[in-house]
């Protein structure tokens, strides 16, 4: 990830985190927002007090682990709940600076499963990778898109007008040799 998308992302986050409700644990200084997500909903995480300047943030409810990144006693980043989750209250376990020796615990709670999640958990086709133009092919249709009588005549007379090319470079060629 680019340094200016990494700083663009770690922006977002702060606003995000500093106008959404947070939930505090009293046995750790982790911090969850929004304070009671449903499954499938985004996640941002905060915790204080670790040293270092990454961390990482683990829970049953969490697709995947969340890598925190700061300084100054304070770490951010983020995930994603997992889709099939059911309401309740998980355990979330920060590890500072990967020793295990400084790492604090918390809960989280998820509501209600009947909160839609935010996006797919996995990514949809086109994905955003580059190939220039082409990009928006992926997501066509082939099935019901395709070359029709159109494109046939677009391509016949293409290909008659390179013939007539060659023909009359080579007629011009033969003149200047003989």
């Amino acid at each position: 990830m680019g340094s200016l998308r990494l700083t663009f992302c770690t922006g977002v986050l702060a606003a995000v985190a500093a106008v959404t409700p947070t939930a505090s644990a009293a046995d750790g200084g982790v911090s969850v927002s929004p304070s009671t997500p449903g499954p499938g909903s985004d996640l941002a995480l905060r915790a204080t007090g670790c040293t270092g300047t990454t961390g990482t943030a683990a829970s049953k409810a969490f697709v995947s682990d969340a890598e925190l990144t700061g300084g100054d006693g304070t770490l951010a980043g983020e995930t994603r709940v997992r889709s099939m989750v059911g309401p309740g209250r998980y355990e979330v376990q920060v590890i500072c600076g990967g020793d295990r020796s400084k790492s604090m615990k918390s809960h989280l709670t998820i509501g209600n499963a009947s909160v839609a999640p935010s996006a797919p958990a996995s990514p949809v086709a086109p994905v955003k990778a580059g190939g220039g133009g082409t990009a928006h092919l992926a997501s066509v249709d082939t099935r019901t898109t395709g070359p029709n009588t159109a494109h046939t005549v677009t391509g016949l007379v293409l290909a008659g007008a390179a013939a007539v090319a060659v023909v009359l470079r080579g007629t011009r060629r033969s003149r200047r040799a003989g």
